[in-house]
Protein backbone atom coordinates (compact mmCIF):
# COMPACT_ATOMS: atom_id res chain seq x y z
CA UNK A 1 0.00 0.00 0.00
CA UNK A 2 1.61 3.57 -0.86
CA UNK A 3 0.22 6.83 0.48
CA UNK A 4 -1.79 7.20 -2.77
CA UNK A 5 -3.99 4.44 -2.05
CA UNK A 6 -3.71 4.16 2.30
CA UNK A 7 -7.01 3.80 3.29
CA UNK A 8 -6.16 5.99 6.35
CA UNK A 9 -5.46 8.90 4.34
CA UNK A 10 -8.97 8.37 2.40
CA UNK A 11 -10.56 8.52 6.05
CA UNK A 12 -8.56 11.67 6.61
CA UNK A 13 -9.99 13.17 3.75
CA UNK A 14 -13.57 12.00 4.65
CA UNK A 15 -12.93 13.17 8.42
CA UNK A 16 -11.98 16.94 6.78
CA UNK A 17 -14.65 17.10 4.31
CA UNK A 18 -17.17 16.54 7.09
CA UNK A 19 -16.17 19.01 9.46
CA UNK A 20 -14.56 21.89 7.20
CA UNK A 21 -16.09 24.77 8.55
CA UNK A 22 -16.54 26.25 5.05
CA UNK A 23 -19.15 23.64 4.50
CA UNK A 24 -21.80 24.85 2.46
CA UNK A 25 -25.24 24.13 2.47
CA UNK A 26 -25.58 24.21 -1.30
CA UNK A 27 -23.23 24.84 -4.23
CA UNK A 28 -23.19 25.11 -7.74
CA UNK A 29 -21.94 22.42 -10.38
CA UNK A 30 -22.66 21.73 -13.97
CA UNK A 31 -24.22 25.37 -14.03
CA UNK A 32 -26.98 24.43 -11.25
CA UNK A 33 -27.50 25.01 -7.75
CA UNK A 34 -27.78 22.06 -5.48
CA UNK A 35 -28.58 20.80 -1.71
CA UNK A 36 -25.65 19.61 0.48
CA UNK A 37 -26.94 17.79 3.78
CA UNK A 38 -24.61 17.11 6.51
CA UNK A 39 -23.13 13.34 6.58
CA UNK A 40 -23.32 13.26 2.85
CA UNK A 41 -19.86 13.50 0.16
CA UNK A 42 -19.66 16.70 -0.73
CA UNK A 43 -19.05 17.18 -4.51
CA UNK A 44 -17.42 20.89 -4.06
CA UNK A 45 -14.11 19.11 -1.82
CA UNK A 46 -13.29 16.92 -4.79
CA UNK A 47 -13.09 16.29 -8.65
CA UNK A 48 -14.34 13.10 -8.65
CA UNK A 49 -18.13 14.05 -9.05
CA UNK A 50 -17.13 16.01 -12.18
CA UNK A 51 -14.88 13.34 -13.69
CA UNK A 52 -17.76 11.31 -13.72
CA UNK A 53 -20.31 13.54 -15.61
CA UNK A 54 -17.72 13.85 -17.92
CA UNK A 55 -16.95 10.07 -18.46
CA UNK A 56 -20.50 9.41 -18.29
CA UNK A 57 -21.31 12.07 -21.08
CA UNK A 58 -23.40 14.19 -19.01
CA UNK A 59 -21.01 17.09 -19.31
CA UNK A 60 -18.11 17.62 -21.30
CA UNK A 61 -17.21 16.62 -24.88
CA UNK A 62 -17.86 12.53 -24.88
CA UNK A 63 -21.18 11.22 -26.12
CA UNK A 64 -23.49 10.38 -23.67
CA UNK A 65 -23.54 6.89 -22.51
CA UNK A 66 -26.99 6.77 -21.28
CA UNK A 67 -29.72 5.73 -23.31
CA UNK A 68 -31.81 8.37 -24.42
CA UNK A 69 -35.54 7.55 -23.31
CA UNK A 70 -34.00 4.50 -21.07
CA UNK A 71 -33.85 3.34 -17.56
CA UNK A 72 -30.70 4.03 -15.55
CA UNK A 73 -30.00 3.06 -11.77
CA UNK A 74 -27.23 4.81 -9.81
CA UNK A 75 -25.55 3.23 -6.63
CA UNK A 76 -24.18 5.06 -3.98
CA UNK A 77 -25.67 8.56 -5.02
CA UNK A 78 -24.82 11.02 -2.71
CA UNK A 79 -25.98 14.00 -3.03
CA UNK A 80 -28.27 12.82 -6.24
CA UNK A 81 -26.33 14.74 -8.84
CA UNK A 82 -25.58 12.28 -11.20
CA UNK A 83 -29.45 10.52 -10.90
CA UNK A 84 -30.61 14.27 -11.34
CA UNK A 85 -28.53 14.69 -14.61
CA UNK A 86 -29.14 11.88 -16.03
CA UNK A 87 -33.15 12.75 -15.73
CA UNK A 88 -32.21 16.36 -17.28
CA UNK A 89 -30.34 14.57 -19.81
CA UNK A 90 -33.60 12.83 -21.07
CA UNK A 91 -33.42 9.22 -19.05
CA UNK A 92 -37.32 8.01 -18.45
CA UNK A 93 -36.74 6.38 -15.08
CA UNK A 94 -33.87 7.06 -12.61
CA UNK A 95 -33.64 4.62 -9.62
CA UNK A 96 -31.14 6.17 -7.09
CA UNK A 97 -29.68 3.74 -4.38
CA UNK A 98 -27.58 4.56 -1.16
CA UNK A 99 -26.54 2.58 1.83
CA UNK A 100 -26.92 6.36 4.00
CA UNK A 101 -30.01 7.49 4.84
CA UNK A 102 -29.35 11.35 4.87
CA UNK A 103 -27.52 10.73 1.10
CA UNK A 104 -30.98 9.68 0.05
CA UNK A 105 -32.90 12.41 1.63
CA UNK A 106 -30.50 14.58 -0.68
CA UNK A 107 -31.02 12.96 -3.24
CA UNK A 108 -34.89 13.42 -3.22
CA UNK A 109 -34.15 16.97 -2.74
CA UNK A 110 -31.69 17.61 -5.61
CA UNK A 111 -34.60 15.87 -7.52
CA UNK A 112 -37.42 18.29 -6.29
CA UNK A 113 -35.42 21.13 -6.91
CA UNK A 114 -34.79 20.29 -10.16
CA UNK A 115 -38.53 19.08 -11.48
CA UNK A 116 -37.74 15.81 -12.12
CA UNK A 117 -39.04 14.40 -8.59
CA UNK A 118 -41.46 12.32 -10.82
CA UNK A 119 -38.61 10.68 -13.14
CA UNK A 120 -36.19 9.63 -10.12
CA UNK A 121 -36.54 7.41 -7.16
CA UNK A 122 -34.37 7.32 -4.28
CA UNK A 123 -33.80 3.99 -2.18
CA UNK A 124 -32.48 3.36 0.67
CA UNK A 125 -30.36 0.46 -0.18
CA UNK A 126 -27.17 -1.52 0.39
CA UNK A 127 -26.57 -1.93 -3.66
CA UNK A 128 -29.68 -4.00 -4.97
CA UNK A 129 -30.51 -5.59 -1.96
CA UNK A 130 -33.87 -3.06 -1.56
CA UNK A 131 -34.93 -3.16 -4.81
CA UNK A 132 -37.76 -5.43 -6.26
CA UNK A 133 -36.16 -8.68 -7.60
CA UNK A 134 -37.29 -8.56 -11.29
CA UNK A 135 -36.38 -4.87 -11.51
CA UNK A 136 -33.81 -4.48 -14.90
CA UNK A 137 -32.55 -1.36 -16.30
CA UNK A 138 -30.68 0.18 -19.35
CA UNK A 139 -27.37 1.62 -17.59
CA UNK A 140 -26.67 0.57 -14.39
CA UNK A 141 -23.60 2.89 -12.52
CA UNK A 142 -21.48 3.06 -9.59
CA UNK A 143 -19.39 5.79 -8.76
CA UNK A 144 -17.58 3.44 -5.99
CA UNK A 145 -15.75 4.03 -2.77
CA UNK A 146 -12.59 2.52 -4.73
CA UNK A 147 -9.72 2.98 -1.89
CA UNK A 148 -9.34 -0.72 -0.25
CA UNK A 149 -9.35 -0.91 3.32
CA UNK A 150 -8.84 -3.88 6.07
CA UNK A 151 -11.09 -6.49 6.17
CA UNK A 152 -11.53 -6.09 9.91
CA UNK A 153 -11.91 -2.17 9.83
CA UNK A 154 -15.37 -1.24 11.16
CA UNK A 155 -17.02 1.76 10.29
CA UNK A 156 -17.24 4.77 12.16
CA UNK A 157 -20.31 6.16 10.10
CA UNK A 158 -21.97 6.12 6.97
CA UNK A 159 -19.89 9.10 5.73
CA UNK A 160 -16.54 6.75 5.71
CA UNK A 161 -18.29 4.10 3.31
CA UNK A 162 -18.43 6.70 0.43
CA UNK A 163 -14.24 6.77 0.73
CA UNK A 164 -13.23 3.30 1.25
CA UNK A 165 -14.54 -0.58 0.81
CA UNK A 166 -13.33 -3.23 3.84
CA UNK A 167 -12.24 -6.38 1.76
CA UNK A 168 -13.46 -5.24 -1.55
CA UNK A 169 -16.98 -6.36 -0.45
CA UNK A 170 -19.19 -4.13 -1.74
CA UNK A 171 -17.07 -4.30 -4.77
CA UNK A 172 -17.03 -7.50 -5.39
CA UNK A 173 -20.88 -7.61 -4.59
CA UNK A 174 -21.30 -5.16 -7.34
CA UNK A 175 -19.59 -7.40 -10.13
CA UNK A 176 -21.57 -10.16 -9.79
CA UNK A 177 -24.82 -8.31 -9.10
CA UNK A 178 -24.67 -5.70 -11.21
CA UNK A 179 -24.66 -7.41 -14.64
CA UNK A 180 -28.10 -9.38 -13.46
CA UNK A 181 -29.91 -6.29 -13.01
CA UNK A 182 -29.80 -5.01 -16.88
CA UNK A 183 -32.38 -4.94 -19.47
CA UNK A 184 -31.51 -6.48 -22.99
CA UNK A 185 -28.65 -5.15 -24.28
CA UNK A 186 -27.91 -2.98 -21.20
CA UNK A 187 -24.54 -1.71 -19.98
CA UNK A 188 -23.25 -2.17 -16.29
CA UNK A 189 -20.70 0.46 -15.55
CA UNK A 190 -18.20 1.25 -12.82
CA UNK A 191 -15.98 4.27 -12.44
CA UNK A 192 -12.83 3.07 -10.19
CA UNK A 193 -9.40 5.37 -9.94
CA UNK A 194 -5.58 5.16 -9.75
CA UNK A 195 -6.26 5.47 -5.68
CA UNK A 196 -7.96 1.47 -5.85
CA UNK A 197 -6.63 -1.87 -6.59
CA UNK A 198 -7.29 -2.51 -9.89
CA UNK A 199 -5.38 -6.09 -10.08
CA UNK A 200 -7.43 -7.35 -6.70
CA UNK A 201 -10.87 -5.89 -8.73
CA UNK A 202 -9.78 -7.73 -11.45
CA UNK A 203 -8.87 -10.84 -9.82
CA UNK A 204 -12.17 -10.58 -8.25
CA UNK A 205 -13.88 -9.85 -11.58
CA UNK A 206 -11.79 -13.04 -13.20
CA UNK A 207 -13.28 -15.43 -9.99
CA UNK A 208 -16.44 -14.58 -10.49
CA UNK A 209 -16.51 -15.16 -14.33
CA UNK A 210 -16.81 -11.47 -15.14
CA UNK A 211 -14.77 -9.48 -17.74
CA UNK A 212 -13.53 -5.61 -17.39
CA UNK A 213 -13.55 -3.16 -20.71
CA UNK A 214 -11.69 0.17 -19.82
CA UNK A 215 -14.14 2.75 -21.75
CA UNK A 216 -12.66 5.80 -20.94
CA UNK A 217 -10.95 7.55 -18.61
CA UNK A 218 -10.31 10.90 -16.83
CA UNK A 219 -7.08 12.76 -15.65
CA UNK A 220 -7.75 15.97 -13.09
CA UNK A 221 -5.92 17.89 -10.10
CA UNK A 222 -6.81 17.42 -6.57
CA UNK A 223 -4.77 19.11 -4.36
CA UNK A 224 -1.00 18.65 -5.17
CA UNK A 225 -1.67 15.36 -7.05
CA UNK A 226 -3.12 14.15 -10.53
CA UNK A 227 -5.85 11.50 -10.11
CA UNK A 228 -7.50 9.26 -12.75
CA UNK A 229 -10.62 8.01 -13.19
CA UNK A 230 -11.66 5.04 -15.03
CA UNK A 231 -14.89 3.39 -17.15
CA UNK A 232 -15.05 -0.01 -16.55
CA UNK A 233 -17.83 -1.95 -18.40
CA UNK A 234 -18.75 -5.12 -16.49
CA UNK A 235 -19.95 -8.06 -18.88
CA UNK A 236 -20.60 -11.64 -18.42
CA UNK A 237 -17.20 -13.37 -19.36
CA UNK A 238 -18.26 -15.70 -22.06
Amino acid sequence: MTERTSYERSLERSRAALNRPDRPDTFTMAGREWDLLDDVFAPPFSGTTGAAMDVLGLTGTHAPLLRSGGSFLEVGSGTGIIAVMAALRGAARVVATDINARAVENTRRNAGRHGIGDRVRAVHSDLFSALDADDRFDCVYWHSNFVLAPDDYRYRGDHERAYIDTGYRAHERYLVEAPLRLAPGGRALLQFSDRGDLARLTALATAHGRRLEVLRRHSFPEGTETLEHILLEISVAS
